[in-house]
This record gives structure tokens, sequence and C-alpha cells, in this order.
């Protein structure tokens, strides 16, 4: 055969389309290398029309006999990776890989829940530190647990809880009780994100501006918004 020809052939022969996620993460859904090429096989042979492709058809493209690929299948089956369904046609059984895509897809939805969970611990966690280095202490009893009722019944986002701190540090009112309030007033103006917090935060600021005698008195002084007193 020419390699025209041997091109042609296996351009007519077709391409396989293997998610990634799957060639990735099979091993976390308890298959074998086995398991995975007879799966493959039987996804190929559905690309091709075949949806119901025999234990011989299938164990002719492996390493296995026709009785290890008889086996292979009934456990795919019987560990609900595979399905058998009844086609259109009156007795016409084809290969379902919907159960196999399903595991995939509440795999990948719950490793993406643990890394948002796994996130969410370190901004808590870093949340605390910063507080810490802010007020040059351990925070006491209370205060954390007044932190923890912010994020987890305030649902109050880490990254907000900061921008508060840092609005108090230039303020000059490191207090639990001052952050308290701009937490509640930021949440009752429908603040969510950083940037609108600070948009706030330097629009009263701006109304807040020293005389040019406070100016002289004070260089150094930093005009701040008295939350307190809304």
């Amino acid at each position: 055969m020419e390699q025209k020809d041997l091109l042609m052939h296996w351009m007519d022969e077709g391409m396989v389309s293997v998610p990634q996620v799957l060639l990735a993460h099979y091993s976390r859904l308890k298959l074998s290398e086995a398991e995975l090429v007879l799966l493959l096989q039987i996804f190929a042979c559905k690309q091709k029309g075949r949806h119901f492709p025999t234990f011989e058809e299938l164990s002719a493209s492996m390493t296995i006999s026709t009785e290890e690929c008889s086996t292979l299948v009934q456990k795919l089956i019987q560990q609900q990776v595979i399905a058998i369904e009844q086609g259109d046609a009156l007795g016409f059984e084809r290969y379902s890989l919907k159960p196999l895509w399903e595991k995939l897809a509440n795999f990948m939805i719950q490793q993406s829940r643990q890394s948002t969970l796994h996130q969410a611990m370190n901004e808590e966690q870093n949340l605390y530190t910063c507080f810490e280095q802010e007020f040059g202490r351990p925070l006491s009893p209370l205060e954390c647990e007044t932190l923890a009722i912010w994020i987890d019944q305030d649902h109050h986002d880490a990254v907000i809880i900061k921008a508060a701190l840092r609005e108090a540090v230039i303020s000059g009112k490191l207090n639990f009780r001052y952050i308290d309030r701009i937490l509640f007033e930021w949440k009752k103006q429908g603040i969510e994100t950083l940037e609108q917090a600070r948009e706030y935060g330097q629009r009263f600021r701006q109304h807040q501006q020293p005389s040019s005698d406070q100016v002289q008195r004070s260089k150094k002084a930093v005009p701040f918004y008295n939350w307190l007193e809304q």
C-alpha cells in the first residue's frame, strides 16, 4: 500500500477524542488500566456507530481474552460505570457511558468543592493572622468568636473583613466594635467587593478633609470617616 493510500486509510478509520479528565483521574475512580482501555474501546466503537460490540470485537483490540473481557464488562456494569440500554428498535441493545460521565462529573464537582473549602480555610487562617499583626497581640477568645460570627453567620467575605480592618487602621480606631460597624454599614449599602469598599471609604474621607489650620498643626494627620457616628 502506498503512503498516500495508507494515509487515506488512517483518515477513514477516524480519530477518537478522549476527555483529558478521564485520563487524568481514572485511577481515582478506582478503574484499572485494563478497565480504562476497555472503556476507550467501547467509546471508539460507539463513535463508529457500533453501539453494542461483542466481547470478541472488544478483546481483539486488547491484550485480554474474550472471557476476561466479559468479566470486565460485567464488573463495570455492577460498579455502575457503564450500562446496557434498550435502543429504539425492538431487541436492539447498546452500551451507555452515561454512568461513567456522571461519576466523572461528580468527582470533578467534589474536587472543586474541596479546593474551594481549602482556599476558604486558608483565607480564614490568614484573616486571623492579619488581625493579630495589626493588633500586635494574640486575639482574645471573644474576638475570635466575633471573627467567626462575621464569617459564618453574617457571611462577610474574608477580603471584605480585611478591608474593614484596613479602614479601621486608617481611621485610627483599631477595635472590633468599630470594624463591626463598618461591616454593618457596608452590608447595608450592598458593598460586596474590595473595590466597592475602597471607593465607599474614600468618598466619605473626602468629605472629612481637614482644614488648612489642622493640616499645619499636624501634617501626619490622616482624615478618616467615623463609622461609629453613623
